[in-house]
């Protein structure tokens, strides 16, 4: 298997500068590609999750939640039927992420050992107020 790499712009809700509560990034499940790179998770089982850990641009390891909300198929009344990866606030808030920087997740499908790191946006980019940038929701890419 080769290296892989996907990279996502990033939200103000995405980063806490909305100072909203957010359960984590959002990988939608179209994104066939970056599902199978991330470790498989029991859809039979009610919100099933695992552990990934990566390793940023220090050689800092950290650990983040990667589950599948699946309580549309478990509880009655139940809506979710969403992955995410979750326990990201400290790390963006140590690289200092804004919205408009990028994410970028790379590694081997299913080893569990990724690097992660965000790519800042130019500071040509015209936000000199301090406000969080209009980003555009892209999503997810693979990096080829």
């Amino acid at each position: 298997m080769s290296r892989q790499t996907y990279e996502k712009p990033l939200t103000a809700n995405d980063t806490g500068q909305t100072c909203g509560h957010q359960a984590g990034i959002h990988i939608p499940k179209s994104q066939k590609a970056l599902l199978s790179f991330l470790p498989k998770l029991d859809g039979e089982q009610k919100n099933p999750d695992a552990w990934i850990k990566a390793r940023d641009d220090t050689g800092k390891e950290w650990k983040f939640r990667y589950i599948y909300y699946n309580n549309k198929f478990h509880d009655e009344g139940g809506t979710r039927d969403e992955f995410r990866i979750t326990h990201m606030t400290k790390f963006f808030r140590e690289v200092d992420a804004k919205a408009g920087d990028t994410l970028v997740l790379s590694g081997f499908p299913n080893k569990n050992l990724y690097s992660i790191s965000v790519r800042k946006t130019d500071e040509g980019s015209g936000n000199t107020d301090g406000a969080p940038r209009k980003v555009r929701l892209k999503g997810w890419r693979r990096v080829y």
